[in-house]
């Protein structure tokens, strides 16, 4: 497999896990509702880490992005 399509790949894979996240939220959100507070300042469960993982995962697939294409980010 060549370096572009191991990045796709994991490009890929990430957007997947992106959008499994974003299921599971809309699903608690149905569920449970979400407060402000709650998104923001949660120190357990689902929406402990969401936030910052999904971020963190939604920057790596515009990285990704850029290096398939050669292009930068800055």
């Amino acid at each position: 497999m060549s370096d572009i399509e191991t990045l796709k790949k994991e490009k890929q894979e990430l957007i997947d896990k992106m959008l499994e996240m974003q299921q599971k939220f809309i699903e608690y959100e149905h569920e449970n509702g979400i407060s402000g507070k709650a998104y923001w300042a949660s120190k357990e469960g689902l929406l402990a880490d969401y936030r910052q993982e999904y971020m963190d995962m939604a920057n790596r697939v515009v990285d990704l992005a850029h290096e398939i294409v050669g292009s930068s980010r800055l």
